[in-house]
């Protein structure tokens, strides 16, 4: 079951029509990312149960197909999209569940934990929550910096902060202890905003 499943995300996220660049290779966008949150669980929790690698692994299944734009450009409709995508991401991730034979009680675990729900005092939720943020830090922070040249320092003291305050203690200190790589150009500011 674990085995489809995992194919079944990896099949949807590689009709990401958005590609990616990755050591010389393109890559289906989603796919990536897919693959690069499961590397950091590995990292992060080496024995996080086969539920929250499913959970980790399809928490941007199919992010293309709700798109931004879809909602009102301003903090409103930031929000809104964020909670639709966290319904979206968790009922796809459920749908290949079921046709992979999980139970209710299993399907329910991970959709609670894909959508977020309870987050800081479900362990499951704020699981998924770490690992995506080590990966934002890891592999997108820089490239998000780059693409917000406007933003001045204070607002990035302010995003780096946000970030942190999502993590869990466990987190941080896996952060801390050098177990990631931070963004070069990016470690006097990280360094500046957890002070």
């Amino acid at each position: 079951m674990f085995n489809k499943v995992i194919t079944l995300i990896d099949e949807a996220n590689n009709q990401d029509p958005n590609t990616e660049q990755h050591n010389g290779e393109s890559f289906p966008k989603e796919y990536l990312y897919s693959q690069r949150m499961s590397e950091m669980l590995s990292r992060f929790n080496p024995g996080a149960d086969e539920l929250m690698q499913i959970a980790v692994r399809g928490q941007h299944i199919q992010r293309w197909k709700s798109p931004r734009s879809d909602f009102a450009m301003n903090k409103q409709g930031y929000h809104q999209w964020r909670s639709a995508l966290y319904i979206f991401h968790a009922s796809s991730v459920v749908a290949l569940m079921q046709q992979a034979g999980y139970s209710d009680a299993e399907q329910n675990r991970v959709y609670d934990a894909v959508a977020k729900k309870n987050i800081k005092r479900n362990p499951d939720s704020q699981l998924v929550e770490d690992v995506a943020s080590l990966v934002f830090i890891e592999h997108y922070m820089l490239g998000f910096a780059n693409s917000k040249p406007d933003y001045d320092e204070q607002k990035w003291i302010g995003i780096i902060r946000r970030t942190w305050q999502k993590m869990s203690d466990d987190a941080h200190e896996f952060v801390l202890a050098g177990n990631i790589t931070l963004p070069a150009p990016l470690v006097g500011l990280i360094h500046k905003a957890l002070e």
